[in-house]
């Protein structure tokens, strides 16, 4: 008897998890999950501009990641102020 209520219960939160099984997005939803190719191609552009830009302050950032305190400070008051306060100034 057990095992006969128990796999009905277990039938019947499997039809409710399963929702609808021909159900179809709305107009609404589908058109935000694309994008027109210029659209596209903008995103790409812009991803290809900053891409070969290297960070001047990347190397004193790392050393400030370093150290637990300068990375603490520079959660708190940025990294640039962080940084000159524990090594002087950022070049």
């Amino acid at each position: 008897m057990r095992t006969l209520t128990l796999l009905t219960l277990l039938a019947l939160a499997a039809l409710c998890l399963s929702g609808p099984a021909g159900a179809k997005p709305s107009s609404q939803e589908s058109d935000k999950a694309f994008m027109s190719k210029q659209e596209g191609s903008e995103v790409v552009k812009r991803l290809r501009r900053y891409q070969g830009v290297p960070d001047p302050l990347e190397p004193q950032r790392e050393v400030c990641e370093l150290n637990p305190n300068c990375d603490e400070l520079a959660d708190h008051i940025g990294f640039q102020d962080a940084y000159q306060r524990f090594y002087g100034t950022t070049a």
